[in-house]
């Protein structure tokens, strides 16, 4: 992982929805860093202090857990325009139960919490923005939850088809089973009957 010199940040795509001055902006370029990742670098891993957010620019991450049996499980693959953490550690000054893993080339905006904070007290109008980020992204959340416990492995499936039509081919088949919470053998099932259904 390399942090390199400030680049030029994409302020309408990050604070997308607000219109921000000029003084904003300069204010906001003092607070961010540029982090540049390669495929399989890991972000930072089970067990580190975590008090940043990253904002994905360019690439693709995933987060996961390993389990006391050594057991992977995906919890999210972050895309462009999407934040990752680990939320748990962040909000809960905790250490990371997590890792994010690099699966494709990626430049990301890391912003650690206390320059959040100043960003908050300089621009209300960003803070309420990120209020409604987050609030959507706990509806999210629960809509997935839902769907684990209520759908079939095609169904949700064919949802992550939808929620990332880009990446499939480009991650390894373990992490799409281990998002879906299916066995690799399954998902291969499960593309078969879709193709015969075409």
């Amino acid at each position: 992982m390399k942090i390199k010199h400030k680049l030029s940040i994409p302020f309408n795509e990050i604070f997308h929805g607000i219109n921000l001055s000029n003084q904003e902006k300069e204010f906001i370029q003092q607070k961010i860093e540029t982090v540049i990742v390669k495929k399989d670098d890991i972000l930072f891993k089970q067990g580190d202090i975590i008090d940043h957010q990253y904002y994905v620019y360019d690439g693709c991450l995933r987060t996961y857990h390993i389990d006391e049996n050594g057991k992977e499980h995906t919890l999210q693959f972050a895309i462009k325009h999407w934040w990752i953490s680990d939320y748990i550690a962040y909000f809960g000054d905790k250490k990371s139960v997590l890792f994010v893993e690099c699966i494709r080339d990626a430049q990301l905006f890391k912003i650690n919490k206390e320059n959040f904070e100043a960003i908050y007290q300089f621009s209300p109008k960003i803070e309420a923005l990120f209020r409604q980020k987050l609030e959507k992204a706990l509806v999210r959340n629960e809509k997935r939850i839902l769907a684990n416990l209520t759908n079939s492995a095609k169904e949700r499936y064919l949802a992550f088809l939808k929620k990332y039509p880009l990446i499939e081919k480009s991650i390894k088949n373990y992490h799409i089973a281990s998002y879906l919470g299916i066995t690799t053998e399954s998902l291969s099932r499960i593309r078969k009957e879709i193709a015969s259904d075409h």
